[in-house]
């Protein structure tokens, strides 16, 4: 099978706007939060925000993935008003000063966050539980905007205790299509969902390395696909089980090459999204896919 299949042609509506998903598309981390594992309290504040979404931006991104609580493992929950704190204003700022042709997603759980941020110009709800929050797949129907539903287990408190599979692809997407069927039930359009495997949610070094060599399965879904796996632990731990033993990351920006490439594998499994903190290192990679692809195979 050729390495460069072209993506499935899926597009999402949002307001007045539609992406195209039969190309890739990179969207870019902006944690406004003291405590996210890899740059908690870099851009706290508005100006160093919108300097970061700025920069983005001009790497390549098209989305941008603003997210006010960590989800890390055992992070502790926000209270809605500091959420909305960090969140609302950043919107409204990247709104003034980048316009309104950037996507801007919203990484929430909260419906109160979500309304007030769609209210400020979100175009994207990107939720890690998957609309689970009392009155949260409601709210998606009644705005109309493009979902991410995440694959997890629990709360990121105890996730990591129920990462017990015994076919890891298979579990995760007959969970993710139960959850489909139940926030199309309360009324989100198919049309708006876009699924998301969860890695590092609820999975092990062994799941992960299962999930990523048959990514390709969960385009059974029939659903466009976003991938998340920039810094996370999993890519230090392949380096330190590598014989490349000065490779080892022990830092969490320093696992962007081994994140990247992962990207690319997603990516030619089908995944249309990337989500990642080095965008610039990441348009580099899909500028490659892109042309390569135009090739006869």
């Amino acid at each position: 099978m050729s390495l460069f299949q072209p993506l499935p042609s899926y597009k999402i509506t949002s307001r007045d706007k539609t992406l195209n998903l039969s190309q890739p598309h990179i969207m870019g981390i902006l944690n406004v939060t003291p405590d996210s594992f890899s740059d908690g309290g870099q851009f706290n504040g508005v100006d160093k925000a919108v300097a970061h979404c700025q920069q983005m931006i001009e790497e390549g991104a098209t989305i941008i993935d603003i997210g006010g609580e960590s989800t890390r493992p055992h992070a502790d929950t926000v209270a809605t008003t500091e959420e909305l704190q960090r969140v609302v204003p950043v919107v409204h700022a990247i709104r003034q000063h980048c316009g309104d042709s950037i996507w801007l997603s919203i990484d929430t759980s909260n419906p109160k966050v979500m309304q007030a941020a769609f209210d400020a110009g979100a175009d994207i709800w990107n939720d890690v539980r998957a609309l689970k929050r009392t009155g949260a797949a409601e709210l998606a129907a009644t705005l109309d905007i493009p979902v991410m539903l995440m694959h997890m287990r629990g709360e990121p408190t105890t996730m990591n205790n129920l990462a017990q599979y015994d076919d890891v692809i298979g579990e995760v997407s007959t969970e993710l299509t139960a959850r489909i069927h139940e926030v199309i039930s309360s009324g989100v359009n198919k049309d708006k969902i876009i699924i998301d495997p969860g890695f590092g949610f609820a999975k092990n070094y062994e799941h992960h390395c299962a999930l990523l060599s048959q990514l390709s399965k969960l385009q059974a879904l029939q659903l466009p696909m976003m991938f998340g796996i920039s810094r996370k632990r999993f890519l230090a731990e392949v380096l330190t089980n590598s014989s490349a033993q000065a490779m080892q990351s022990t830092q969490a920006i320093e696992r962007d090459a081994i994140g990247t490439a992962a990207g690319i594998f997603a990516l030619q499994q089908g995944a249309s999204i990337i989500r990642t903190h080095n965008v610039g290192m990441m348009q580099q990679a899909v500028a490659l896919w892109s042309q390569l692809s135009e090739y006869p195979h």
